[in-house]
């Protein structure tokens, strides 16, 4: 299997979790754990496991680079989880999930200016058919409302939108020297120390003993899986793809969970369905044609 299918398999892994993190998030929020509380669960749980990863990655990072961790893990920890979690405790997950849509437009706006990647026509057309395939899915239910009771939290969550924009523009560089792993566990390291004064009062305020078993294994998938993961996902792809081939990949979210529903036999196929499937896979094959960097 070449590198560019391995790079693709993983961010459909990673919207997989994604897909799913918006919902499983909520079964904990806010009822037993608030949402910095959350984020300090996510980065301390996520951090360890990277560097025990990183015991088997020997590699070391120049002096240099340290001042880039220190940009990445604002934007990739600090403002994209803080923001993140505290955005969708107080919108909706439908709102949150049309929202990230914005990601890969800011993202190729951004890869333009910074990486001076060009814009192409079909770029531009590949984005305009994801977009309209994940909108299509998302509103056909109409279980959506922007207004003043959601206006702040949906602000939050499009700042965490163009914040984690910034993250794959910014790691892309350094993924051409390094491990994903020795990136990770030093960008959550530094991460840690930006969203400890913020979060360590919420997480103190944790009764561990009332709390189900339910809301241990969310806190399990939300750590291992939306956080180390994903992580890994993403960052191991930008080593072969750019970050707008990256950040289209939002779009596959909702037809992955669609499919995963209909597996399981809680939906059924549809013409909407189908039609936003073929949107969404057109519009990623679009972005990632011809897009690969060296």
């Amino acid at each position: 299997m070449n590198k560019n299918l391995k790079a693709h398999i993983a961010l459909l892994l990673s919207q997989l979790i994604y897909g799913a993190n918006y919902s499983i998030s909520k079964l904990a929020m806010p009822q037993y754990i608030q949402p910095f509380a959350f984020i300090f669960l996510r980065v301390t749980g996520a951090l360890g496991l990277f560097w025990i990863t990183g015991i088997f990655v020997k590699e070391k990072m120049e002096k240099a680079d340290f001042k880039k961790i220190l940009v990445l893990s604002v934007f990739g920890v600090a403002i994209n989880q803080m923001l993140f979690y505290k955005g969708l405790n107080m919108t909706t997950p439908i709102n949150a999930s049309i929202i990230m849509t914005s990601n890969p437009i800011v993202v190729l706006l951004l890869t333009a200016f910074i990486l001076k990647e060009k814009i192409s026509g079909s770029k531009i057309f590949g984005l305009i058919l994801g977009i309209s395939g994940a909108l299509m899915l998302m509103l056909v239910n109409k279980n959506f409302s922007f207004g003043s009771d959601t206006i702040v939290g949906d602000i939050l969550v499009f700042i965490n939108s163009t914040s984690w924009a910034f993250y794959l523009i910014l790691v892309k560089p350094l993924m051409k020297k390094y491990n994903s792993v020795t990136i990770l566990k030093w960008v959550f390291l530094v991460g840690l120390f930006y969203i400890t004064p913020f979060s360590i009062t919420e997480f103190k305020l944790i009764n561990w003993s009332t709390m189900p078993m339910t809301i241990y294994w969310c806190i399990a998938f939300v750590v291992i899986g939306t956080t180390y993961f994903a992580f890994l996902f993403n960052t191991y792809a930008l080593k072969e793809l750019s970050p707008s081939v990256a950040s289209i990949y939002i779009y596959m979210q909702p037809f992955l969970a669609s499919l995963i529903a209909i597996a399981i036999g809680q939906d059924n196929l549809d013409p909407i369905k189908v039609s936003s499937g073929m949107l969404i896979i057109a519009g990623v094959f679009l972005v990632s044609k011809r897009s690969t960097i060296s």
